[in-house]
């Protein structure tokens, strides 16, 4: 029945796995492979189409995923859909789709952002904070306030509010940065401001450093634009900068990107000495930085050491911030401090993008700092957070006590668990997601990492925190015997 005598082109920017999906569903929509028939074995389908077993399963995941097929234990994969949707389509643009420049989610990070959209899960993975640590009234009257002095809402300048960027410079200056409104360029969120940075001072084949493991291989932000991600060993005190050297010899074009304060995803604080280390280094080496310092204010004890920019006197630092991981997430508000040639170069490549932040987000931002609310509200958050914290460390001592080892945090969001043994990672995802459990596997912040699982407290509540690592337990130990 099955004579395919197409294979997948492996030189094709589309992956191999779209590419096959493509071609199964052309066979249906065409009825030469009829609704009821069964497909051949993973092994067999490998065989045909000349890929690994691999490839082959997750283009039956897309196509399980868009009802397309249907697995039966011991009935194998049947056709179960003829795609008439697909067939009434006026316009293929799988061409168009799969030749754009930005690289699509990896599919598990796909199945993540659908499944955080579920009311009823227990999300163990988000890094934004729960709606009940969002000062909702606080936001409510700062807009109450706007509205009676009918503040306008046009476009701002290029680099954003000037009020916002006065705002942002005095509260950057408790924390020991030293900036003009000048040197300051708002954007929608600290990752467009990696976005902008990619697009407008790197070049294709430009090679980004950063702590290994690290958040940014779970994005595509920098593959997309050509670059490569180069893993640095991270110790306890942050990443090895004697590795670093080693990497750097004689190549060009290159910037460090890392997280020194409550590092996503190990909760790793970079000490003093070793933030004075790296800016030392980097300076004799010219190799410029990008320092994302978005969990700084979520601490518990005592305040992390100051941030790398503090200690840049050649302006080779560049510092993300943003309010959407300690305040609120949907506005959107985020900013990058560099030298003013820097943010110049950025803000116009912002206008071309956006024209702009959203006005009534700077106008609620504005407020927020000039108020003081900002920074009362970050001194609620920090006991909130805590003990959201010391649940999922008491849940962790009572049910992975035998399984598992685990870094206390002091601030930030995340608990690195490491299995006293490996399993597969994507198996322990679906099973805890089939049980409305949501985790972030180790592997999407180190390549094959199978021992690691990415703890989040900040979106369950507690007793759903509790819950959660309770079932995640009881689904490691299935693996595990």
């Amino acid at each position: 029945m099955y004579k395919i005598n197409w294979r997948p082109d492996k030189t094709h920017p589309m992956p191999l796995h779209l590419q096959i999906v493509g071609y199964i569903k052309e066979k249906i929509t065409s009825n030469e492979w009829s609704v009821g028939a069964k497909l051949p074995s993973q092994r067999a389908l490998a065989g045909l189409f000349a890929v690994n077993r691999s490839t082959i399963i997750a283009a039956m995941d897309e196509l399980a995923a868009e009802g397309i097929i249907e697995g039966n234990t011991g009935g194998g994969t049947k056709i179960i859909n003829n795609t008439w949707n697909l067939m009434n389509q006026t316009y293929n643009w799988n061409g168009y789709i799969s030749s754009g420049n930005h690289q699509p989610n990896q599919m598990i990070v796909q199945q993540i952002n659908e499944a955080e959209s579920d009311p009823g899960m227990i999300r163990m993975g988000s890094c934004e904070p729960a709606s009940e640590l969002i000062p909702q009234e606080k936001i409510q009257s700062i807009l109450k306030k706007l509205s009676v002095a009918s503040q306008p809402l046009g476009y701002e300048e290029p680099r954003g509010s000037l009020f916002l960027r006065e705002e942002i410079c005095k509260y950057l200056e408790t924390i020991g940065i030293t900036a003009n409104p000048s040197s300051v360029l708002i954007t929608s969120g600290a990752l467009q401001g990696l976005q902008l940075i990619s697009l407008g001072l790197l070049h294709p084949n430009s090679t980004v450093y950063l702590e290994k493991p690290s958040y940014l291989y779970s994005l595509r932000t920098f593959q997309s634009f050509g670059m490569q991600l180069s893993g640095i060993p991270s110790e306890e005190t942050g990443m090895n900068i004697k590795k670093l050297a080693e990497k750097n010899k004689n190549k060009k074009g290159s910037i460090v990107f890392t997280i020194p304060t409550f590092h996503n995803p190990t909760g790793t604080v970079m000490p003093l000495e070793k933030r004075k280390e790296l800016i030392h280094f980097c300076e004799k080496e010219g190799l410029p930085i990008i320092e994302d310092d978005v969990y700084r204010e979520i601490w518990f004890e005592d305040p992390p050491p100051p941030p790398l920019k503090s200690l840049d006197s050649s302006g080779l630092v560049l510092y993300v911030g943003g309010i959407s991981k300690n305040l609120s997430p949907g506005l959107r508000i985020g900013w990058v401090v560099g030298p003013e040639p820097i943010i110049t170069r950025l803000s116009d490549i912002k206008m071309q993008s956006d024209y702009g932040s959203s006005s009534l987000s700077q106008n609620v931002a504005a407020e927020l700092f000039a108020s003081g609310l900002y920074e009362a509200h970050n001194h609620n958050l920090r006991k909130k957070v805590k003990i959201r914290r010391d649940t999922a460390l008491a849940a962790l001592n009572e049910y992975f006590q035998k399984t598992a080892t685990w870094n206390i945090p002091t601030g930030g969001y995340f608990i690195w668990l490491k299995l006293n043994r490996p399993i597969s990672m994507y198996q322990l995802f679906v099973k805890a997601l089939s049980r409305k459990v949501l985790i972030h596997p180790g592997d999407l912040y180190e390549y094959r990492s199978n021992q690691h699982i990415r703890i989040s407290y900040s979106n369950a509540s507690l007793d759903d925190i509790r819950q959660g690592i309770r079932i995640l337990s009881e689904l490691v130990e299935e693996q595990l015997t």
